[in-house]
């Protein structure tokens, strides 16, 4: 008889609660009735983080899609009055990717989709359980343990 694989069992918790996450949010964006598919919400979000509109290819590389993925993104939603495509000042040949005021406006709902369906996710931990589960996904996300007495995250 082989002994249980703790980690093979923990991979498989991470990948259903994965799955679990993207359900609710893509639940919680058709509530809002956005039309905007969780790929593009996540360009919207990675456009938002930019000083000054990006390339096509800053997104890209952000993104850690191929450019063509990028592309058909941002056909959608500049289609949808979300993004324009603006030339560079610098150099014409190079085009660069801005948010509009209706993109702007579905950002902030985006942001509340997302936060009710974290709420709905983290309904059954308690405070504690919720702080716990905080310093543990700061450490796998940061890859490096946490010292004892040291405070988590940033």
């Amino acid at each position: 008889m082989t002994a249980p694989d703790p980690d093979g069992l923990l991979a498989e918790q991470l990948l259903r609660l994965t799955r679990r996450v993207h359900r609710i949010q893509k639940r919680h964006l058709q509530l809002r009735d956005l039309g905007i598919t969780p790929a593009q919400s996540r360009l919207l979000r990675t456009l938002a983080h930019y000083g000054s509109p990006p390339r096509m290819a800053d997104l890209a590389e952000r993104l850690e899609v191929v450019p063509r993925a990028v592309t058909t993104l941002v056909d959608g939603l500049e289609a949808a009055g979300k993004v324009r495509r603006v030339p560079d000042p610098a150099n014409r040949r190079v085009i660069r990717i801005e948010l509009t005021d209706d993109g702007r406006a579905a950002l902030r709902e985006l942001r509340g989709a997302r936060r009710s369906a974290a709420e709905e996710i983290l309904a059954p931990l308690t405070d504690e359980q919720r702080a716990a589960l905080g310093g543990l996904l700061d450490t796998l996300i940061d890859g490096t343990a946490v010292e004892p007495g040291r405070p988590s995250g940033p």
